[in-house]
């Protein structure tokens, strides 16, 4: 129980409340306490479920908890601060060379150089070097610190550093004041907090990745070493196939959208986007068309994590494979679910439906033989409401001219399919490969787009709450890490479902629903940091996109039917 003091903390991670002199940072406060912790290294706290950095003052009772990288919050923090200390040792190592922090990949952050001079090359060398510079700054301990100040004052100083892109976003995102950060004599801006100093940030790896670099951190399963990449050739060229169009749009990050959208340019950039999504498709059709008419490429499986926008890319494939002379027949792999009451859990006592097992394998195969050999199938339906498995004499057999296209999370699991062969499947991998960044060191994860699609789907068609959702949210996150992710390089295709404009349509009913999350509640962190990251979005009236779009899956307003 508190006590009579004036001033005091609750601190979660030893379940107290400590008394405070008010003005105290939330570090002075740590130090205090900190023989009460042994072994943690906290790089932030949550201070009201908030997230905030240590040097942050507290003048009133709070409820605070202390973090280290191994949280999700800690782990954004403590990303962001080595970015940083990057941009540092390559502005004193290469002046003038532009950083690019383009997007998660590999299990790191792939980051480029523009500018080098003259001879010099992204190679093992210049690699180590710029490590070394940040290994040194490590030892230094030198502090992350924070300013508050105009916004147009913010702009200046970025100007002066050439960080252009950074004063174009806070010059569109019209809020009065800004923070911004230095580290030994630079400044920078990131959307959310740092570490208290670079001592901190002892773990870490940077790599030669293609033509650029790769940044990694700690690895969860064991924190002493950084994580070990893993090659995604793929993914990267899915990647760098739409930072290409985002460049010849003129729109690579969100200081140029607002500013396109200022400009009364958002119909052009919808439109342009959307046929970007309809030539990639019609690309993936012909490919399974030219496979099809060989002897193959019967059963197309179409794979992707949650809200990737799969169901969509299916019906949309399905037409352009008819503009082929090809007769699409489709069945969901979510319709193949075990009985709830046969269902696995997770670690943490939750229905694991991102688990492989809570498909009945065996009917699923049995049935993709028998169509595949000319026999004729009575599909499953699953009621999600009664969590079991129906039969509605929905019967489907495929012609000489018929290609069945199967849509689940598992499509790219060889243990779904291991009694088809081989030549018979054709593989796509959908994922929302998000290609703007807030500016050259922020990028946007593409959970956080994923994750929004599904808050703002799930709340208009499933009667989930955003606290719901967020709620879920890790426990399918790790099943992606576990069923998902290790199959997506055996894709024959990869289509990155994003749009160019999407969050900023996706905004102003992204907002609406996540304000509606309680405070005094854990997911309130969560939905004020996704609220936080829409804001730097101008919105685009939802009114511009076509029926067809993807984003209508999650929007509504589409023309398909799900």
């Amino acid at each position: 129980m508190p006590t009579t003091s004036p001033l005091q903390i609750y601190c979660k991670n030893i379940d107290s409340y400590i008394d405070i002199e008010g003005g105290e940072t939330l570090m002075e406060i740590f130090e205090r306490i900190s023989d009460r912790m042994p072994g943690l290294n906290p790089v932030c706290a949550l201070v009201n479920f908030k997230n905030e950095g240590l040097s942050y003052p507290v003048y009133s009772s709070k409820h605070v908890e202390f973090l280290d990288y191994k949280s999700p919050s800690g782990g954004r923090t403590y990303v962001r601060s080595l970015c940083m200390m990057l941009y540092r040792a390559v502005t004193k190592l290469y002046p003038g060379v532009k950083l690019k922090i383009e997007h998660s990949l590999s299990r790191g952050y792939f980051c480029r150089l523009e500018g080098l001079p003259e001879g010099v090359s992204v190679d093992d060398s210049l690699v180590e070097d710029i490590k070394r510079e940040m290994l040194s700054l490590v030892e230094r301990r030198l502090p992350f610190e924070s300013h508050e100040v105009l916004t147009s004052h913010a702009v200046e100083i970025f100007e002066k550093q050439h960080l252009f892109d950074k004063s174009g976003l806070l010059r569109t995102i019209r809020t009065l004041y800004s923070t911004y950060y230095t580290l030994d004599g630079v400044a920078d801006y990131y959307y959310g907090c740092l570490a208290p100093h670079t001592g901190l940030l002892g773990v870490f790896n940077l790599i030669v990745y293609h033509d650029g670099m790769l940044l990694t951190a700690p690895d969860p399963a064991d924190p002493s070493v950084a994580v070990t990449p893993l090659p995604q050739p793929k993914m990267y060229h899915a990647f760098t196939d739409y930072l290409r169009f985002n460049n010849i749009v003129g729109v690579t990050n969100v200081g140029e959208l607002n500013s396109a959208v200022a400009k009364g340019d958002s119909a052009m950039l919808i439109n342009v986007s959307e046929a970007l999504h309809d030539k990639r498709i019609s690309t993936i059709a012909d490919m399974i068309t030219e496979r099809f008419r060989k002897g193959g490429a019967k059963v197309v499986l179409i794979a992707g994590p949650s809200s990737s926008g799969k169901t969509t890319f299916t019906k949309r494939l399905a037409i352009h494979l008819m503009t082929n002379l090809i007769n699409p027949r489709m069945i969901s792999l979510d319709d193949y679910f075990v009985d709830r009451e046969h269902t696995p859990r997770d670690p943490d006592g939750e229905f694991d439906y991102e688990s492989l097992y809570a498909l009945d394998i065996e009917a699923f195969n049995s049935d993709l033989n028998t169509l595949i050999n000319g026999g004729e199938v009575m599909l499953p339906y699953y009621n999600f409401e009664t969590g079991t498995r129906q039969y509605k004499g929905n019967k489907i057999s495929l012609g000489n001219n018929s290609v069945l296209l199967i849509e689940g999370i598992h499509g790219l699991n060889p243990e779904l399919t291991d009694k088809i062969a081989e030549d018979m499947k054709f593989k796509i991998y959908v994922s929302a490969l998000t290609t703007i960044n807030l500016d050259n060191h922020n990028w946007i994860p593409t959970t956080d787009n994923r994750l929004l699609r599904r808050i703002i789907r799930d709340y208009k068609y499933r009667g989930a709450s955003a606290v719901d959702t967020i709620k879920r949210w890790p426990s399918v996150r790790r099943g992606e890490e576990k069923w998902i992710f290790p199959y997506q390089e055996n894709a024959d295709a990869t289509f990155n479902s994003s749009l160019l404009f999407e969050l900023a349509v996706l905004r102003d009913k992204g907002e609406k629903i996540l304000a509606q999350v309680p405070h005094d509640i854990p997911e309130y962190g969560e939905a004020h940091r996704l609220r936080h990251f829409l804001s730097y979005f101008t919105p685009i009236d939802e009114n511009y996109i076509p029926s067809t779009s993807l984003i209508r899956e999650f929007l509504g307003g589409s023309s398909f039917h799900y």
